[in-house]
């Protein structure tokens, strides 16, 4: 398994590269954000260890970066700061653990391989389809950068059906994640809110995103691609000469 550590405390980073190779771990070290960032977009990765405290682009500016590059190997932030607002920040960018220093050597490992036996999946910190992004930090919503104002049960909703985007989802599965399983699921409450939805998320921008399966349930998708096809459609058929 290899590891990139990106800690510019000298003592501290041959620490961790010493415990980590003796426990069998390939192990590259990083002593600047900018450095670590060049060997995170060259190799994959099964685990980073990421200092906040950085000279130059600090922890969570690597952390942005890597995350908005693709790169999804799972992340533990070292810090000597344990200040809540920190935590959530960088947990919020994308971060998969977080361990302040100082820290026990076995529970550095304990946390490393709990996190190699999640692997790499795909867990951005915005949530995208098609042009539509979906913060869930920030709860915040905008089709092409134009923000749009949502209630708390239309973000939910919305939130719901961008995690598993081209998936259609039943309306017991929706009022089970959005609202509760006691909620009566004859009630037309999806049926309600999926049309606040498409007032709001939809036809101001001339799209067609949420779509309904009928007697299935609803989904997502990128209605940008209907755009592109109807246009190749428009110029397969327009004459020549």
């Amino acid at each position: 398994m290899r590891i990139l550590v990106v800690e510019d405390e000298a003592p501290m980073a041959e620490l961790l590269r010493r415990c980590l190779a003796e426990n069998g771990f390939a192990v590259d070290v990083a002593a600047t954000g900018e450095d670590g960032l060049w060997y995170a977009g060259e190799t994959d990765y099964d685990v980073i260890v990421l200092d906040v405290m950085l000279p130059g682009t600090d922890g969570f500016g690597v952390l942005r970066e890597i995350r908005a590059a693709g790169r999804w190997a799972p992340v533990l932030l070292l810090t000597a700061r344990d200040a809540v607002e920190d935590r959530v920040r960088g947990l919020d960018l994308g971060a998969d653990d977080y361990l302040v220093k100082p820290f026990a050597l076995a529970e550095l490992l304990s946390r490393l391989r709990a996190l190699m036996r999640r692997g790499a999946r795909e867990r951005p910190a915005v949530l995208t389809v098609g042009d539509l992004s979906l913060d869930p930090a920030t709860r915040s919503v905008a089709r092409d950068g134009t923000p749009i104002t949502l209630t708390a049960k239309e973000f939910a909703l919305l939130e719901c059906l961008m995690r598993r985007p081209g998936q259609v989802l039943s309306k017991a599965e929706l009022i089970g994640h959005v609202w509760d399983f006691t909620f009566d699921a004859d009630s037309n409450v999806v049926e309600v809110y999926v049309g606040y939805l498409r007032q709001k998320i939809d036809r101001p921008f001339g799209r067609r995103s949420l779509r309904t399966s009928r007697g299935a349930g609803y989904w997502l998708r990128d209605d940008r691609k209907d755009d592109a096809n109807r246009k190749d459609d428009a110029d397969h058929a327009r004459p020549v000469g």
